[in-house]
């Protein structure tokens, strides 16, 4: 077993660390304040991002993309991690499930997002329909040849800037092997100005502002037979494709955010001092630095070993739940530590910590809840006995 990085992976996180550190940092805490990113600045970090030659670096190389692997490609995510979200968008990882583009999708969508030119966003939850994807009441119903789309989505990231959006809607039932009637589940790919489809603001979140979410609403929206991305009734196949690689994103990420917190931690540890000597020395702090360090090490290699596996073609459902689970809550622990470490300043704005440890909470939330997670793991660990 080997353990280091290759020489090439250690040249991929070098440059993407520097550049979120030279790029990124220095406009976050405007972002922070405005609570949107300025679309002059996202355009100019997507040209740095494309001149780098990281521009949709989860593509292969017959797509146009770098061809990393996948454990290349969550390295890049673990320092992307480092910065905010609202700005690392514009990095550009166009969604990964445009690979099942077909004909003349390719040219049109899929190519265009690879080079830049086009930015995409996914709807998939409903104001009724979060972990319960089938529960999703938007549809689509055939009427004069064409497909009508009727229904609203929510919490949508990246669609104020998205060209297009790839929608998952439900197109009629179907019956599954146990008898059990089912929402039978369809991926449509809808530009921005269709008539009929309308992109508003959504909610205002403590986590990640900036990073904003809207609602899109769908009213006798028509769209032909050529928007259709994969097979009609074929969208969880598209589904679980993207949720692999975006639970592996939340994972990386966490664990990349939390390094950064972590050293910052570490650095007021041994700085401050209170009773004549640094806060690191007295060991209600120095346990929590210990306790921090040992969990992000393990976050770390939990998500990098699942990583491993997709690029060894091993199953990796269970492994890639794991790492999402324990990661995104560790983040939430080493936050809360750092606060607890830097006292009440660690709540203050004059300092990012506090907003460390807003945006970590709604890491266990989005890309399927931490209960979800745990309900893969079980079931994929007692499922083969029978149970």
């Amino acid at each position: 077993m080997h353990f280091g990085l290759s020489e090439e992976q250690e040249m991929i996180v070098k440059t993407v660390r520097e550049f979120v550190e030279n790029e990124i940092y220095p406009h976050e805490a405007e972002v922070e304040r405005l609570g949107h990113v300025p679309l002059e600045l996202g355009e100019e970090i997507k040209r740095k991002v494309i001149d780098l030659g990281f521009y949709a670096s989860n593509f292969p190389e017959e797509a146009g993309g770098p061809g990393l692997s996948h454990v290349d490609f969550a390295l890049v995510e673990r320092e992307l991690g480092r910065g905010s979200m609202a700005l690392t968008h514009f990095f550009g990882r166009p969604q990964n499930i445009l690979m099942a583009c077909e004909g003349e999708q390719i040219a049109r969508y899929r190519d265009p997002a690879v080079r830049g030119e086009l930015m995409d966003a996914l709807a998939m939850t409903e104001p009724d329909a979060g972990s319960d994807v089938r529960g999703m009441k938007t549809t689509a119903r055939r009427e004069g040849g064409d497909w009508v789309l009727n229904g609203t989505k929510h919490f949508i990231s990246g669609a104020e800037h998205a060209d297009f959006v790839i929608v998952f809607v439900a197109t009629g039932e179907e019956t599954a092997g146990n008898g059990m009637v089912k929402k039978q589940i369809t991926t449509f790919l809808v530009d921005r100005g269709t008539p009929g489809f309308t992109i508003r603001d959504g909610y205002k979140s403590v986590s990640h502002r900036g990073y904003k979410n809207m609602i899109l609403e769908f009213e006798d929206c028509r769209l032909p037979d050529a928007q259709v991305l994969g097979k009609v009734g074929g969208g969880f196949e598209v589904m679980n494709d993207w949720l692999y690689a975006t639970r592996i994103t939340v994972a990386t990420m966490a664990v990349g955010r939390a390094r950064r917190v972590f050293d910052m931690m570490l650095d007021y540890a041994a700085q401050r001092k209170q009773f004549g000597q640094p806060i690191g020395r007295f060991q209600g702090v120095g346990f929590q630095i210990a306790d921090s360090i040992t969990e992000i090490d393990a976050a770390d290699w939990l998500t990098l070993a699942a990583a491993w596996r997709l690029d060894q073609g091993l199953p990796a459902n269970r492994e890639i739940a794991s790492a999402k689970v324990y990661a995104s809550e560790m983040l939430a622990r080493v936050t809360d530590r750092a606060i607890q470490v830097y006292g009440g300043m660690g709540l203050m704005d004059d300092f990012p910590i506090e907003r460390f440890w807003r945006d970590a909470r709604v890491e266990r939330i989005w890309d399927g809840t931490s209960e979800i997670q745990r309900h893969i793991i079980s079931r994929d660990l007692l499922r083969p006995l029978g149970a």
